[in-house]
C-alpha cells in the first residue's frame, strides 16, 4: 500500500502556467505522476505540457472528475482563494508549497478543510514522494536522491521532515547506504501547517510497506512533542528514529525565529532539549546528527 498518494491519484495543479508550477509539472510528470489539468485564472483554454488549463477548479472537474488531488502553486496572497476553491470542490488532498502564507488564512483553510473531512499538507511543504506517486517539488529534479526497491511492495522507511531541505538529504543519506525509502515528505514549517508528524501515525501504522520511520525536527512549535505524544496514546509499534536540529539556534534570545517561521520557543515547550527528553519517552530513538540516523536504522531493521 502507499500513504496519503498512489498510483491511482490523479492530479491537478492550481498555478500551472507560472514558473514554478511549470517545474513542478515537468518533475510530477518525469516521476511517473498523473496530472490531468491544471487551473489558471485568465489562462483558460491554453495547454501546457499537454495539459489542458481552465479557469476554474470546478471547470476542470466537470472534463476531469477523476482528480483527487490538487498542488497550489501560487503566491502566499492567492493561496487562500486557490486552497478554498479546491476544498469546496471536495478532492481529498490539498498540497501548498508556498511558504509565509498568512497565519489566519491558514486557519480558515484548515477549518475550512476540516468541515469538508479534506487532508491539506503544508503550507511550506516541498511535496511527498512515494514509490507510487509524487506530489510537489520534492527531489528537485531527480529520482537519484531516492532509493526504491523494484518489488514496489517491498519494505522500506518513511522519513518525515519539517524542512524540504533536509527531506531530501535525508533521503540521499540514506540511499547511499543502501537503505530504500516508502515515504518522503517535507511537511512545512510554518507556524500552523495541516498535516503533521502525528497526523500520519496511523497511516504509516497501517502501511506494510513501512519497517520503521525517521523524523527530522527542529527547534520551535510543539509538532515533536505532539508527535510523542501521539506514539503513545496509539501504541505505535514500529521503530522511530529521530534527529532534532538547532543547536546554534538554541543559543539565540527566547521569542527569536532563526530559520522557518515555525522555530520560536519558549522556556517550556520548543527547544531542542524538551522535544528530545519527550521523544526518548516515548521509545523513540535519538540521533545525533544525519549519519548517526543511518547506524540507527540499521541497528533496527534489516532492509
Amino acid at each position: 500500500m502507499s500513504v496519503i498518494i498512489s498510483n491511482k491519484t490523479v492530479y491537478m495543479i492550481q498555478g500551472l502556467t507560472g514558473k514554478e508550477g511549470l517545474r513542478a509539472a515537468e518533475w510530477m510528470i518525469k516521476a511517473g505522476a498523473v496530472i490531468a489539468a491544471g487551473v489558471t485564472p485568465g489562462k483558460g483554454g491554453q495547454e501546457v505540457l499537454g495539459i489542458p488549463v481552465y479557469e476554474t477548479v470546478i471547470e476542470a472537474l466537470v472534463q476531469h472528475p477523476e482528480i483527487s488531488a490538487t498542488s497550489v502553486y501560487v503566491p502566499p496572497a492567492f493561496v487562500k482563494s486557490a486552497a478554498l476553491e479546491a476544498i469546496s470542490a471536495k478532492i481529498s488532498l490539498v498540497h501548498i508549497i508556498a511558504e509565509n502564507v498568512p497565519t489566519l488564512d491558514t486557519v480558515e483553510i484548515l477549518e475550512k478543510a476540516s468541515a469538508q473531512d479534506v487532508r491539506v499538507v503544508g503550507p511550506s511543504s516541498v511535496g511527498i514522494l512515494t514509490p507510487q506517486s509524487v506530489v510537489g517539488s520534492l527531489g528537485g529534479g531527480s529520482l537519484d536522491t531516492f532509493l526504491f526497491p523494484e518489488n514496489k511492495d517491498a519494505q522500506g522507511i518513511a522519513i518525515i521532515s519539517k524542512s524540504g531541505g533536509m527531506a531530501n538529504t535525508m533521503a540521499d543519506v540514506c540511499t547511499q547506504a543502501g537503505i530504500p525509502q516508502s515515504f518522503v515528505t517535507g511537511v512545512g514549517g510554518d507556524r500552523i501547517i495541516g498535516t503533521t508528524f502525528a497526523d500520519l501515525l496511523p497511516d504509516l501504522s497501517e502501511d506494510s510497506a513501512t519497517a520503521a520511520v525517521v523524523i527530522i525536527g527542529e527547534i520551535g512549535g510543539s509538532y515533536e512533542e505532539d508527535f510523542a505524544q501521539a506514539i503513545v496514546d496509539q501504541k505505535f509499534k514500529k521503530p522511530v528514529i529521530a534527529y532534532i536540529s538547532g543547536i546554534f539556534a538554541e543559543t539565540l534570545p527566547t521569542g527569536v525565529a532563526f530559520g522557518h517561521a515555525g522555530a520560536i520557543v519558549n522556556a517550556l515547550v520548543g527547544t531542542r532539549e524538551t522535544k528530545i527528553a519527550r521523544l526518548r519517552e516515548a521509545g523513540v530513538i535519538i540521533a545525533d546528527d544525519p549519519q548517526d540516523i543511518v547506524k540507527k536504522v540499521q541497528s533496527v531493521v534489516q532492509l
